[in-house]
């Protein structure tokens, strides 16, 4: 329910280089009526773990903020994920803490209203990082570090970006708009961007990613830079729309 392309890339930099993995049929558990097959890792139940994490974690910051129809929905919701919470976090305590921790800053920032989009992307990075699997090999260890920095660090400037034109209406916090205004400077943006980008690809070269080498670099040469590319300009939003009515259809 609460799946997406961040964790999914998550569990990728998780599985293992080398090993065999255990692949199930089951039925869908969002569609009943289908079955599907899934293939079952310590790596894929690490990242659903911090998925749900997080998940909880924020609909806790929309309680706190939201008001009237969204704050309902964020409480039932948060009702409903609050058993699986319990147990993701029983599995990965260090993480949650982290979570908690981490969000605590970030909403202490948005009170701040915050300006310096560094601050909050730091926030949001080093949450991530937290995510790194203990790997024995010290190198190893800090580049996957170094990857998750950065990518938490990129996501995070890219969602503000892309939820700028809502959050001015909103009056929600957004670093993005308290820095630039309705105009932000995309050139200057893009450059912080593509320069975490790099250090993505510079830290993944360093990895032992086995079978997974090939679809990540493509995610970090290719996907990262389109999505980056088509924020601004707003295709992405537009491209997100055309997916949602192409699977409705």
């Amino acid at each position: 329910m609460i799946l997406n392309y961040d964790f999914t890339f998550l569990a990728l930099l998780l599985a293992p280089a080398r090993g065999e993995s255990v692949t199930c049929r089951h039925r869908c558990h969002v569609v009943p009526t289908r079955r599907c097959m899934c293939e079952q890792s310590p790596a894929l139940e690490q990242a659903a773990d911090t998925s749900v994490i997080l998940t909880y974690w924020q609909l806790e910051d929309k309680v706190r903020d939201e008001k009237g129809i969204a704050r309902l929905k964020a409480a039932i919701v948060k009702c409903l994920l609050s058993g699986a919470y319990r147990k993701a976090a029983a599995r990965q305590p260090e993480f949650a803490g982290v979570v908690c921790a981490q969000l605590e800053e970030l909403r202490r920032l948005e009170q701040e209203r915050c300006a310096c989009v560094d601050r909050p992307a730091d926030a949001f990075a080093r949450l991530l990082v937290a995510a790194a699997p203990a790997l024995p090999d010290e190198g190893q260890r800090r580049a996957m570090e170094q990857l998750l920095y950065h990518l938490g660090r990129w996501i995070y400037l890219v969602d503000a970006r892309d939820d700028l034109q809502e959050d001015l209406k909103s009056g929600g916090y957004n670093p993005v708009a308290l820095r630039w205004g309705d105009a932000p400077e995309d050139t200057e943006l893009d450059l912080t961007l593509t320069h975490s980008v790099s250090l993505m690809r510079s830290a993944a070269a360093l990895l032992e990613l086995g079978r997974q080498t090939e679809i990540v670099e493509n995610v970090l040469n290719y996907g990262l830079p389109a999505v980056q590319k088509a924020v601004p300009s707003g295709q992405w939003k537009q491209m997100q729309k055309h997916k949602i009515w192409s699977n409705k259809a």
